[in-house]
């Protein structure tokens, strides 16, 4: 009988502890669900997770492990094969889109989906950058920028200074020994997006920008927690500090404009102070620096982390290393003798070397989700989702796809023969209206290191086994470790 006591007890607590996990997973439920009446029933399959953190903790979970898709893969197992799933994401009631039919129509409805950025990455982007303004304030900044960073005489003029920085560059780096790939590549493509925004190319002010974008990518895709010690709390701090930066470049530059001897400088920075709307005026200090901190951001990781792996995924497969190295040595080869450096031309003929770019955006997958809003209640594949409820178009799950992709894991060039992407089932750059402004300039950067890195250059990585984190984005831990080496088999300069 003296058991009896400790035992019924031991069952209250479970039982206490049983009801307690069935409310708490009730909570969101209650608070998001209930009031949408009988529309409630039409929400596509899915889970809300916990109060406040919702879905958060599996999805870091999942990709701070080696297997990040696991946590899609949830999904899929409990609820099936739907493409499109209600979950609880960055503090909002959301709806995740798996399938390129879903993604489709969100991405290209612009009067049915706004961006639905968390706030918490507003805050650290910027309320007036692309991701923060609206469709009609996009289109008339997209409209000016857009020209000046992928129009054909902006990458031609940008051809040369890419093309010396990236052969200045692998020659320094191949006496360095040991040193970190990946780290060097970024302040390469940085310096690059610098040199369009700002005509600057300080290499103490670059390193100090740089470092603190990198506390900064590290809180975007964190939680928002504003406490020291946490990846938020100093993503804010260097955002602070990098606005602080772009206000004196900015104040300098409007002081210069008042003297007699100023020299237009013909860069982005230029072009932003001197743009007008339709009443005559010109973009507040505001408008511009968070502009500015947007597309320096944007314009410099992805073109590093896609020409890294482009890199390391060569190595990893030198037979298709080798059809790669031929086609730049037959390029080389065919050039004009009066003729120096790469052209737009010859860039275009590298129709191998676009198939390992393309294929390396869709194995990393750089940005693995956009965030959209819905303006109004839409019906998507029979589902409903709710005026206000945030979108996220799950860009890894496309590419991803094993019906869509063969072996997706696999890094194989070659799939792209003869292959044209069906609509919505290749999207590096996002896809509608709010496809990524920059996206021709960093593929010119990755189809220029490659070309000069193929002809002249090896990759010995320290270690090879390195373990792969996902977050902020794709990498190894040690950050690509390794020695360039100078192989000296051919030279640009040879006919």
């Amino acid at each position: 009988m003296d058991m009896m006591g400790p035992m019924w007890m031991m069952i209250a607590v479970l039982a206490i502890l049983g009801g307690l996990k069935w409310v708490l997973r009730r909570v969101n439920w209650w608070v998001y669900e209930t009031q949408l009446g009988d529309k409630r029933h039409a929400l596509p399959p899915g889970d809300l997770g916990w109060p406040f953190i919702g879905n958060m903790w599996f999805f870091l979970r999942a990709f701070r492990s080696n297997d990040p898709d696991s946590f899609i893969g949830s999904f899929v197992s409990r609820f099936g094969h739907t493409g499109i799933y209600k979950a609880f994401m960055f503090g909002n009631p959301s709806v995740i889109v798996t399938t390129p039919e879903t993604c489709k129509r969100v991405l290209n409805d612009d009067d049915a989906f706004k961006p639905g950025w968390p706030t918490s990455t507003v805050e650290l982007i910027g309320k007036k950058s692309f991701i923060g303004i609206s469709y009609y304030e996009h289109k008339r900044l997209r409209h000016l920028t857009a020209a000046s960073i992928n129009g054909h005489e902006a990458l031609s003029v940008y051809l040369p200074y890419i093309e010396e920085n990236v052969v200045c560059s692998l020659e320094k780096w191949s006496e360095m020994g040991e040193m970190e790939f990946l780290t060097h590549l970024r302040m390469l493509t940085f310096r690059i997006i610098m040199f369009i925004f700002l005509s600057s190319e300080s290499e103490e002010v670059m390193a100090a920008l740089e470092k603190e974008y990198t506390d900064l990518n590290h809180g975007v895709r964190s939680m928002a927690i504003n406490v020291p010690g946490f990846a938020y709390y100093k993503a804010l701090k260097a955002r602070k500090k990098l606005v602080a930066v772009f206000q004196s470049v900015v104040n300098e530059r409007r002081n210069e404009r008042k003297t007699k001897k100023w020299l237009k400088k013909e860069d982005m920075l230029d072009a932003l102070m001197e743009v007008k709307d339709e009443k005559g005026e010109t973009l507040e200090d505001e408008e511009i620096i968070d502009i500015m901190l947007m597309y320096l951001n944007a314009g410099h990781e992805s073109s590093a982390h896609t020409t890294m792996w482009a890199t390391i995924f060569l190595q990893q497969h030198p037979h298709f290393l080798q059809k790669a190295k031929a086609e730049q040595e037959r390029i080389v080869k065919e050039r004009s003798t009066t003729k120096k450096g790469l052209t737009l031309m010859e860039i275009r003929e590298m129709k191998y070397l676009s198939k390992v770019i393309d294929e390396t955006l869709r194995l990393v997958t750089f940005s693995l989700t956009v965030f959209r809003e819905a303006l109004t209640d839409v019906s998507i594949n029979g589902y409903a989702i709710p005026k206000g409820w945030k979108i996220l178009v799950w860009f890894r799950s496309i590419h991803l796809d094993p019906q869509i992709y063969p072996n997706p894991k696999e890094f194989n060039p070659s799939r792209w023969d003869d292959y044209a992407a069906k609509a919505s089932t290749f999207l590096p750059f996002g896809a509608g209206s709010r496809l990524c402004p920059g996206n021709d300039l960093a593929k010119l950067e990755i189809a220029i290191f490659l070309h000069h890195f193929l002809l002249n250059y090896e990759l010995d990585r320290v270690n090879p086994e390195s373990r792969v984190l996902y977050l902020p984005h794709t990498r190894p831990a040690d950050n690509c470790l390794a020695r360039i080496k100078r192989h000296n088999t051919f030279s640009t300069q040879e006919r």
